[in-house]
């Protein structure tokens, strides 16, 4: 698991200290929900070693060095202290020369917690912190689609319940990615529901209100899905969402799955850098892959051009042309208009018996052999239109 998920888990599980609380402690990310969770336990770790422990907020950009003699210097009434200075990318170099003079020696009745991202100009501050051993809890962006449903996994075993992937998988696509939606998604779950919950419980739940966007009706009518792919599109009209990115988003994934396509069999993570895309999104487009022919996807990829050009300005009825272009998409997929090899689990190329008795060595019988360049150039043809976004349903593309 990486670190990133680590970061979750100690964000998430840093409790009460019976033994002793660190003398200094540094919270190092910039995802403001982690952030606030290890603050949040720094208090209450505080708090459950001594109730009447003085806590105390600062703003690190604030601070002048001065100031902060005056607020680590020994108190005159005794007592424990927690001194909580945020920002800490942003303090002025002489705050950051005082404070790590302090932490070389710190006060036993002081715990000094200072939250910093990682960079800024007071980059060193972090570094120093870090060196003189302070106790470090990391709270940076979960950037992977992976780290992100391990911390709606993490969620939902906090209240003590065991969620599927496939669930963290729905409620992402349900909620989208900000971590503080998702929190809150589960603590809503963890409410309701008695026992596991799984992608049904999030379909109950969310159905209709999920944030429906057009990689919603492109991923369900890239598997052949005509009534997800419908039902969406038509939910995606009812709340608002414009016509171009739906579009945008079906031509992308004909595009994508082209482009994995024509790279062959491999793994997603090397073939990452190769692509340009991330290894998500590669591995979708292995899974999508399956059951397409290279005359099916330069089909497809003709239908997502002609969407684009009737919902950018040729069409009286543009809800009905996203609409054909997911019959059409459909329809290239299941061999109407093509024929040939389709594409295995790794990306690579299927043979298929020919009727006539033809070796599917070549090309649809064309004395090409199948290489995946026809999948190329479905690729290649399909550059000219409209990019999509590489977000995800809910913002994770």
């Amino acid at each position: 698991m990486g670190e990133d998920v680590r970061s979750v888990r100690g964000a998430c599980e840093y409790g009460p200290v019976t033994g002793g609380l660190p003398s200094t402690q540094l919270v190092l990310g910039d995802e403001e929900l982690l952030v606030t969770r290890a603050v949040d336990k720094a208090i209450e770790a505080a708090k459950a070693a001594d109730p009447a422990t003085d806590v105390r907020h600062y703003e690190a950009n604030a601070l002048a060095a001065g100031e902060l003699a005056e607020m680590i210097s020994p108190s005159l009434f005794g007592g424990r202290r927690l001194l909580i200075v945020r920002g800490g990318q942003d303090a002025r170099k002489d705050v950051v020369a005082a404070l790590l003079d302090y932490v070389k020696h710190p006060d036993p009745d002081v715990m000094l917690v200072v939250t910093h991202t990682g960079g800024g100009r007071a980059k060193a501050l972090a570094d120093g912190i870090r060196t003189a051993g302070a106790d470090v809890v990391a709270a940076a962006k979960l950037k992977s689609h992976r780290d992100r449903v391990a911390f709606v996994r993490e969620e939902l075993r906090r209240g003590s319940t065991r969620g599927s992937e496939e669930a963290a998988e729905a409620l992402l696509a349900a909620v989208g990615n900000d971590l503080r939606d998702l929190s809150a998604a589960c603590s809503q779950l963890l409410a309701d529901v008695e026992g596991r919950i799984d992608a049904a419980t999030v379909a109950r739940y969310y159905r209709g209100r999920a944030e429906v966007s057009g990689f919603t009706v492109a991923d369900a009518a890239m598997v052949g899905d005509v009534p997800g792919a419908l039902e969406a599109l038509r939910w995606a009209l009812h709340v608002g969402v414009d016509p171009v990115p739906i579009a945008d988003a079906i031509a992308d994934g004909v595009r994508t799955v082209a482009r994995v396509a024509s790279a062959g069999r491999g793994n997603a993570y090397q073939m990452a850098s190769t692509l340009g895309m991330p290894a998500w999104k590669i591995e979708r487009a292995q899974r999508q892959g399956r059951g397409w022919t290279p005359e099916g996807l330069v089909a497809a990829m003709r239908a997502a051009a002609d969407c684009n050009a009737a919902v950018k300005g040729g069409a009286d009825d543009r809800g009905y042309a996203l609409e054909r272009a997911v019959f059409a998409v459909v329809a290239a997929r299941s061999g109407e208009g093509g024929s040939g090899s389709g594409f295995d689990a790794a990306g690579g190329p299927v043979r298929r018996p020919d009727p006539s008795g033809r070796s599917h060595g070549d090309d649809a019988g064309s004395g090409r052999p199948i290489d995946g360049r026809a999948a190329a150039r479905a690729a290649a043809a399909g550059r000219g239109g409209s990019a999509a976004g590489t977000r995800r349903p809910g913002g994770g593309r």
